[in-house]
């Protein structure tokens, strides 16, 4: 089973740009959330949720093109490669998200942008986030419009959930990582 120190070592191995790896841990503490959410295993889900982007840097118009043969060669089980590709689906990738996993690396991926954009925008971060501020910007089309909200709808469906509800549990997960996700308090 992957570990979050394993994704870790992976991700390094071919991504090096500071704002990919920020992604990387930001979907990962909401992945961690929804794990939680839905009773399994949080660390797992983390490592996957780390990982996702592992040819993203080196293959930016092939997205998941580049990934599931070296994460097999890495010793990734089928499942973990599968859930990769599946945040995709529709995009870069045939592969569609079935299992809780799948569907939430679908949803988190953009939703993640964001959050991460609205908390920036706030003198206390993320720390003091409440979902109906979050709402406020996720309705504005104009902010952060490079993040897919469609995506992101499509993503909770897929988890028989509302935006707000997943929005609230990734937010509150990601405030638990607030420091090293750099949306903590401005000094």
């Amino acid at each position: 089973m992957l570990t979050l120190e394993r994704a870790k070592e992976l991700l390094a191995s071919t991504t090096t740009e500071e704002h990919l790896i920020l992604h990387a841990k930001n979907v990962m503490a909401a992945m961690g959330g929804l794990a939680a959410h839905f009773g399994e295993d949080v660390q797992h889900w983390m490592a996957i949720g780390y990982l996702h982007d592992y040819d993203y840097e080196q293959h930016p118009e092939e997205h998941l093109q580049f990934t599931e043969q070296p994460l097999r060669e890495a010793g990734l089980e089928e499942a973990e490669i599968r859930a990769i590709l599946a945040h995709g689906y529709g995009i870069c990738s045939d592969v569609e998200p079935l299992t809780n996993m799948e569907k939430a690396l679908f949803a988190v991926d953009e939703l993640t942008g964001i959050i991460q954009a609205a908390a920036r925008m706030r003198p206390a971060g993320i720390t003091d986030m409440e979902i109906s501020s979050f709402m406020k910007k996720f309705k504005d089309k104009k902010f952060a419009a490079k993040c897919d909200r469609e995506l992101i709808r499509k993503g909770c469906e897929m988890l028989g959930m509302e935006v707000k509800d997943t929005a609230a549990i990734c937010i509150e997960a990601m405030k638990a990582h607030a420091d090293e996700l750099q949306l903590g308090a401005r000094e």
